[in-house]
């Protein structure tokens, strides 16, 4: 989660060399994708320009993080959202999946620092904390879902689950419900 002080500081400069060396403008000294991939977790904005042509490059070594990331076995994204993804690419709808993309990690995020304040007030003897939650994530989901089964979704047209998925997802969700308030009283 970005500290404040990373969301207001302006971005550092990193320069990138033909020799494939990143010189990081603030601290005066070359760095590694490494120590990119620290910054970026911190919360630090950077942008990385190419040194000769001063270019953005920004999206090609954060493309290149992720790269390296996922060959060292850390992988997070699964082959079947790749594939979608690759799908997209020339897709009428190729301009809409960043912006999708985009909302729907800020959303993951929000509901990550929810789950996390939730868990600190079920320590201090919160009653039922995850009720708001759940349906926070259910009409998220329902409306991700729509957004992509239903082209007409993305202009404002939202589609319907059958009663009979509500009902299961409800089921469902009253069954992990019991279960989180069983593991919450033990």
């Amino acid at each position: 989660m970005p500290s404040p002080q990373a969301a207001t500081a302006e971005p550092v400069i990193i320069k990138k060399y033909a020799n494939r060396r990143l010189y990081d403008t603030e601290s005066s000294s070359y760095i590694t994708l490494e120590h990119l991939s620290v910054m970026t977790r911190a919360g630090r904005e950077f942008k990385v320009v190419d040194a000769k042509s001063g270019d953005d490059i920004t999206h090609n070594v954060l493309t290149q993080i992720i790269v390296e990331e996922e060959n060292r076995g850390t992988t997070l994204l699964p082959v079947s959202f790749l594939r979608q993804l690759i799908s997209m690419y020339g897709d009428q709808m190729q301009a809409m999946v960043p912006h999708y993309l985009e909302a729907s990690m800020e959303a993951f995020r929000r509901n990550q620092e929810q789950v996390r304040d939730t868990m600190m007030g079920m320590m201090a003897g919160g009653s039922n904390p995850f009720e708001a939650l759940a349906r926070q994530n259910m009409a998220m989901m329902k409306a991700a879902t729509g957004m992509w089964s239903n082209p007409g979704a993305a202009t404002g047209a939202a589609t319907e689950a059958p009663a009979e998925d509500v009902k299961a997802l409800k089921a469902e969700l009253q069954a992990l419900q019991a279960k989180i308030e069983k593991l919450a009283k033990e």
